[in-house]
């Protein structure tokens, strides 16, 4: 059966103007619809625009990237405006095939040091920051999407947003999730995120399960860097077999593209 959603992050967008031609042909050989694509303000906007219309082209689904465990301290919200303020400033520039449709962010809370130090608090700033965004992508009229890590079904909160686990809360605010399923068989990887797919099937919104290629310091288990792309694409039919009749399973992200073109075949 052919993959539903493939999508990969691109964060090293130097690539985008050392070799834009070789990054269009591995997306568009891997079948990829739709790309995580980091914002580096130091790029120019026509840069961009000419990647975006013919990843566009190629029905290339390119969108916005950022965030970081920063964006929880006391600062995030200017980060977070940085990146809206750029996006916006972009998006109103280029023309359709030029533009992103939708907004990626990888913001991880618990990298932040606050999370060990008061967790509830780094929780909280977390969900302030993604309403806010939220808010910014309505105004934008684009999608937003963020990465997960799998074990917040694990992670509780009772603040001023409700009482409940965080993988719910934020698969109930943006309009699809990434879960960062990090493990290198299907078995694992089926068994981690079946919370995630259950409570997506009953909300009605998007999952996409997210691997892993590069090289971790983390276990064994935790990429297929060390198996190879083949075994990865075995396993990665296997959890879309068992899938196949879940509304909410949109489809595999590969993690990321850098570490993928180059990974044992």
């Amino acid at each position: 059966m052919p993959m539903k959603e493939k999508t990969t992050w691109l964060w090293d967008t130097a690539m985008l103007i050392e070799d834009e031609a070789s990054v269009l042909n591995f997306l568009e050989g891997k079948h990829i619809s739709q790309v995580y694509l980091q914002i580096n303000y130091d790029i120019t906007h026509s840069s961009y625009k000419s990647f975006i219309d013919k990843a566009t082209a190629k029905g290339i689904k390119v969108y916005a990237l950022d965030g970081a465990s920063s964006w929880v301290s006391a600062e995030g919200y200017i980060e977070l405006d940085q990146f809206m303020d750029w996006l916006k400033s972009y998006n109103s520039k280029a023309t359709i095939s030029e533009r992103f449709v939708g907004i990626h962010l990888d913001v991880e809370p618990y990298l932040n040091k606050g999370w060990k130090r008061n967790q509830a608090k780094t929780i909280q700033t977390y969900q302030a920051i993604l309403i806010k965004a939220k808010e910014e992508a309505h105004q934008l009229q684009v999608p937003l999407e963020v990465d997960m890590p799998f074990w917040f079904d694990e992670i509780t909160y009772s603040n001023q947003y409700g009482t409940g686990t965080l993988a719910e809360w934020v698969i109930d605010e943006v309009e699809s999730v990434t879960i960062m399923a990090y493990r290198d068989t299907a078995e694992e990887i089926i068994n981690i995120i079946e919370n995630e797919i259950a409570y997506g099937n009953k909300v009605n919104k998007s999952i996409v399960v997210g691997v892993e290629t590069g090289s971790s310091s983390e276990g064994q288990n935790i990429t297929f860097y060390e198996e190879g792309e083949d075994f990865m694409n075995e396993q990665l039919e296997l959890v879309q077999h068992h899938y196949a009749n879940s509304v909410s399973y949109k489809g595999v992200a590969i993690h990321h593209m850098g570490s993928w073109m180059t990974m044992l075949p």
